[in-house]
């Protein structure tokens, strides 16, 4: 099916076409074209490598860090433990997920009221793989118009030898970057000790390929369709923007009218703007735009634009920043970059920050006094309540209590809530480090407590107490929890 066709109209009654103008017809199903971004080194360019390093060095740097004999960053699902530095987090901790979770959208939407696609072009993981298969590539193939030349060129050996080196770079640095994924879950020692003998677990084989790739498609194939068609930020990114978000703008009042020149050529002779149309910002874009349009979606926010025109306007001898971050008013009132930053402080920035700030200091005040263990109580379903040899009446109830510290604990367990209430069992316990241990206890009440109280579930609470190993008395910490004693009829 071709990109294009001419309808014809239809035949007028002597047999003749009609004068109709024709109607292009487009097809749905065009091949997607293909973008070469080139390379160009610039300001912006360089904090962009800067935050590909950094975030590359914490994400596959940080499984091998240790912490008191252990890997410091470990989610143990088998165990039901998450390990964050000296954090030892239960799933019933999960309330600190959503948190974190809370307080990662807040700081996208106040970046991005305040500075429009920051993420997106410097720290969003498609952007970092993207950048980092790119290298690779410029490495083997050249850059743009080498890479143009090779795709049109025929199957040789040096299309197939420099082809075939890209592919096998980008499978290594996927398997990697899930052997690293997966390293999260599982001991990255453990799973490299695997990986040695390609002994992984069927769940481990599935994330490792899975995640791999993910990474492999993503960045080495699909690229800016993911920001443009797949990601959901780019819908919904416009109504966190105003007219006060720094975006990356194009000043069209200085230049337009745009045309080619010679360098020592002055422009305002020739009636034209300062942009020479050589086109450089649209061949450096890793989403293919032309800036100069303005504002739209697909703009990543990376400045690579702004890179490439800054050095145009070196070479011409012209002011820089006729591609620059600015804002809309910026750009429309000639605001200087003092009015810019006394706009940042703007209501949508400050609610935002509010918010923000408020979340932090409330997740970290939880951390902060966040009990050293913690205890669940379910009543023994298997054993209804009895009577015992001396007539009290007794249930029996499981007690697990977690150990959430990297040190021994001694805990003492004790019940209230009942006239003459007593536990049946040894109330102490012992706990090994980030250990979680079921304890069956047995509560008993005296016959005339339960006479008096009548039959039915009552009220009453277990009381753990967290005291200092070795003494027996002094207590550190507790948590009481709520259950019922049952008494039969």
């Amino acid at each position: 099916m071709t990109d294009t066709a001419a309808s014809a109209s239809p035949a007028a009654p002597n047999g003749e076409a009609s004068d109709d103008a024709a109607v292009a017809m487009v097809s749905l199903y065009q091949k997607q074209r293909k973008i070469y971004p080139r390379a160009v080194t610039g300001v912006f360019m360089r904090w962009r490598w800067t935050l590909v390093w950094l975030t590359q060095l914490v994400f596959y740097g940080l499984p091998w860090l240790m912490w008191n004999d252990r890997q410091a960053v470990l989610f143990d699902l088998g165990a039901r433990r998450f390990y964050v530095g000296a954090l030892v987090l239960y799933p019933q901790d999960f309330i600190y997920l959503t948190g974190l979770l809370v307080v990662s959208a807040y700081s996208l939407f106040l970046f991005t009221a305040v500075a429009g696609r920051l993420w997106c072009g410097y720290a969003c993981p498609q952007t970092v793989y993207t950048e980092l298969f790119m290298w690779v590539e410029r490495r083997l193939e050249g850059d743009r118009a080498a890479r143009m030349k090779l795709d049109d060129a025929p199957w040789n050996f040096n299309k197939i030898w420099r082809k075939g080196a890209k592919q096998s770079c980008w499978v290594i640095m996927a398997l990697w970057t899930g052997v690293t994924f997966v390293g999260y879950f599982t001991p990255i020692r453990t799973l490299m000790a695997e990986a040695a003998t390609l002994s992984f677990g069927p769940w481990e084989w599935f994330w490792v390929l899975f995640y791999g790739f993910a990474t492999y498609g993503n960045a080495g194939w699909m690229r800016e369709q993911v920001c443009k068609y797949m990601c959901p930020y780019a819908r919904f990114q416009s109504a966190m923007f105003d007219k006060d978000t720094l975006i990356i703008s194009y000043d069209a009042e200085r230049g337009e009218p745009r045309g080619s020149r010679s360098r020592k050529a002055d422009p305002r002779k020739l009636g034209l703007g300062d942009c020479i149309d050589c086109n450089l910002c649209v061949q450096v874009c890793p989403t293919g735009i032309d800036i100069r349009r303005g504002l739209q979606y697909e703009c990543i926010g990376c400045a690579a634009c702004v890179d490439v025109c800054d050095d145009v306007m070196r070479k011409m001898g012209y002011p820089l920043g006729l591609v620059r971050y600015d804002t809309q008013n910026g750009l429309s009132q000639h605001l200087t970059h003092a009015q810019l930053w006394r706009r940042v402080l703007r209501p949508r920035v400050l609610v935002y920050t509010s918010v923000l700030l408020l979340i932090l200091f409330g997740l970290g005040l939880s951390l902060a006094l966040r009990s050293p263990f913690k205890v669940d109580v379910v009543r023994d379903r298997a054993s209804l309540a009895r009577l015992v040899d001396d007539g009290r009446v007794e249930n029996l109830y499981r007690l697990q209590i977690m150990n959430a510290s990297e040190a021994p604990q001694d805990f003492r367990v004790g019940v209230s809530g009942l006239p003459g209430i007593a536990l049946g069992s040894a109330p102490d316990v012992h706990i090994e480090p980030a250990q979680a241990r079921w304890v069956t206890m047995a509560v008993r009440v005296p016959a005339e407590t339960a006479r008096s109280s009548g039959s039915g579930a009552h009220p009453i609470q277990f009381q753990v107490d967290l005291v200092e190993p070795g003494t027996g008395s002094a207590v550190r910490a507790s948590v009481a929890e709520k259950t019922t004693f049952v008494v039969p009829r």
